[in-house]
Protein backbone atom coordinates (compact mmCIF):
# COMPACT_ATOMS: atom_id res chain seq x y z
CA UNK A 1 0.00 0.00 0.00
CA UNK A 2 1.01 3.36 -1.06
CA UNK A 3 1.90 5.75 2.51
CA UNK A 4 -1.27 8.05 1.89
CA UNK A 5 -1.80 11.15 3.49
CA UNK A 6 -5.50 11.78 3.80
CA UNK A 7 -7.58 12.35 7.11
CA UNK A 8 -9.68 9.04 8.70
CA UNK A 9 -13.33 11.46 7.51
CA UNK A 10 -12.09 11.74 3.97
CA UNK A 11 -10.91 8.09 4.04
CA UNK A 12 -14.35 7.03 5.30
CA UNK A 13 -16.27 9.32 3.20
CA UNK A 14 -14.10 7.55 0.51
CA UNK A 15 -14.81 4.01 1.50
CA UNK A 16 -18.73 5.30 1.13
CA UNK A 17 -18.70 6.35 -2.00
CA UNK A 18 -16.69 2.92 -3.10
CA UNK A 19 -19.42 1.08 -1.94
CA UNK A 20 -22.43 2.79 -3.07
CA UNK A 21 -20.52 2.91 -6.44
CA UNK A 22 -19.90 -0.51 -6.32
CA UNK A 23 -23.66 -1.43 -5.29
CA UNK A 24 -25.08 0.73 -8.18
CA UNK A 25 -22.60 -1.24 -10.71
CA UNK A 26 -23.44 -4.37 -9.23
CA UNK A 27 -27.56 -3.39 -9.91
CA UNK A 28 -26.56 -2.47 -13.34
CA UNK A 29 -24.34 -5.01 -14.14
CA UNK A 30 -26.33 -7.69 -13.28
CA UNK A 31 -29.58 -6.20 -14.65
CA UNK A 32 -27.53 -6.62 -18.09
CA UNK A 33 -25.98 -9.60 -17.55
CA UNK A 34 -29.34 -11.51 -16.49
CA UNK A 35 -31.13 -9.83 -19.48
CA UNK A 36 -33.70 -7.54 -18.41
CA UNK A 37 -36.33 -6.71 -20.97
CA UNK A 38 -35.37 -2.98 -20.45
CA UNK A 39 -31.41 -3.57 -21.18
CA UNK A 40 -32.39 -5.73 -23.99
CA UNK A 41 -33.99 -2.60 -25.71
CA UNK A 42 -31.33 -0.22 -24.41
CA UNK A 43 -29.00 -2.90 -26.31
CA UNK A 44 -30.54 -3.00 -29.44
CA UNK A 45 -30.66 1.10 -29.42
CA UNK A 46 -26.82 1.13 -29.41
CA UNK A 47 -26.53 -1.46 -32.43
CA UNK A 48 -23.76 -3.29 -31.73
CA UNK A 49 -25.22 -6.70 -30.94
CA UNK A 50 -26.01 -8.48 -27.49
CA UNK A 51 -22.85 -9.33 -26.74
CA UNK A 52 -22.46 -5.33 -26.35
CA UNK A 53 -24.59 -6.07 -23.40
CA UNK A 54 -22.99 -9.13 -22.09
CA UNK A 55 -19.54 -7.19 -22.37
CA UNK A 56 -20.64 -4.22 -20.62
CA UNK A 57 -22.35 -5.98 -17.83
CA UNK A 58 -19.20 -8.18 -16.95
CA UNK A 59 -17.41 -5.04 -17.05
CA UNK A 60 -19.30 -3.67 -14.55
CA UNK A 61 -19.82 -6.35 -11.97
CA UNK A 62 -16.07 -6.76 -12.27
CA UNK A 63 -14.95 -3.18 -11.81
CA UNK A 64 -17.20 -2.91 -8.94
CA UNK A 65 -15.70 -6.07 -7.42
CA UNK A 66 -12.24 -4.16 -7.79
CA UNK A 67 -13.47 -1.19 -6.69
CA UNK A 68 -14.21 -2.89 -2.99
CA UNK A 69 -10.03 -3.80 -2.95
CA UNK A 70 -7.61 -1.23 -1.76
CA UNK A 71 -5.25 -2.94 -4.52
CA UNK A 72 -7.08 -2.05 -7.64
CA UNK A 73 -9.81 0.29 -6.97
CA UNK A 74 -7.80 3.09 -8.91
CA UNK A 75 -7.72 1.47 -11.78
CA UNK A 76 -11.09 -0.29 -11.25
CA UNK A 77 -12.30 3.53 -11.24
CA UNK A 78 -10.62 4.76 -14.12
CA UNK A 79 -12.01 1.19 -15.98
CA UNK A 80 -15.79 2.35 -14.70
CA UNK A 81 -15.47 6.01 -15.51
CA UNK A 82 -14.56 5.31 -18.99
CA UNK A 83 -17.43 3.03 -19.14
CA UNK A 84 -19.95 5.57 -18.47
CA UNK A 85 -18.33 7.93 -20.30
CA UNK A 86 -19.47 5.20 -23.21
CA UNK A 87 -23.24 5.30 -21.36
CA UNK A 88 -23.30 9.48 -21.80
CA UNK A 89 -22.43 9.13 -25.40
CA UNK A 90 -25.20 6.27 -25.98
CA UNK A 91 -27.90 8.05 -23.87
CA UNK A 92 -27.09 11.55 -25.86
CA UNK A 93 -27.17 9.47 -29.03
CA UNK A 94 -28.99 6.89 -29.89
CA UNK A 95 -30.28 5.60 -26.71
CA UNK A 96 -33.52 6.99 -25.31
CA UNK A 97 -33.22 8.51 -21.81
CA UNK A 98 -31.50 10.77 -19.95
CA UNK A 99 -27.87 10.29 -19.34
CA UNK A 100 -27.92 12.15 -15.77
CA UNK A 101 -27.43 8.68 -14.28
CA UNK A 102 -24.06 7.88 -16.18
CA UNK A 103 -23.20 11.16 -15.47
CA UNK A 104 -23.62 11.28 -11.44
CA UNK A 105 -22.32 8.17 -11.82
CA UNK A 106 -18.97 9.07 -14.15
CA UNK A 107 -18.61 12.31 -11.54
CA UNK A 108 -18.30 9.45 -8.52
CA UNK A 109 -15.71 7.30 -10.23
CA UNK A 110 -13.44 10.14 -11.22
CA UNK A 111 -13.81 11.62 -8.07
CA UNK A 112 -12.37 7.55 -6.57
CA UNK A 113 -10.18 7.76 -9.49
CA UNK A 114 -8.66 11.01 -8.53
CA UNK A 115 -8.58 10.47 -4.78
CA UNK A 116 -6.50 7.13 -5.51
CA UNK A 117 -4.25 8.42 -8.21
CA UNK A 118 -0.66 7.88 -6.46
CA UNK A 119 -1.71 4.40 -5.31
CA UNK A 120 -2.84 3.83 -9.11
CA UNK A 121 0.29 5.16 -10.09
CA UNK A 122 2.70 3.25 -7.80
CA UNK A 123 0.82 0.06 -9.04
CA UNK A 124 1.48 0.82 -12.74
CA UNK A 125 5.06 1.69 -12.22
CA UNK A 126 5.03 5.52 -13.15
CA UNK A 127 5.70 6.81 -9.93
CA UNK A 128 8.40 6.63 -7.80
CA UNK A 129 6.69 6.37 -4.83
CA UNK A 130 7.80 3.87 -1.99
CA UNK A 131 5.95 0.90 -1.56
CA UNK A 132 4.99 0.67 2.61
CA UNK A 133 4.44 -3.07 3.86
CA UNK A 134 0.88 -3.39 4.64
Amino acid sequence: MVADTISSRRRIALIAVRALVAFAFIVAGGAKLIGVPMMLTVFEHVGLGQWFRYATGAIEIGGAIFLLTSRFVGLASVLLALTMVGAVVAHSTAVPGSPLPALVLLALCATVAWSYRARTAALIGLSQTRQVAA
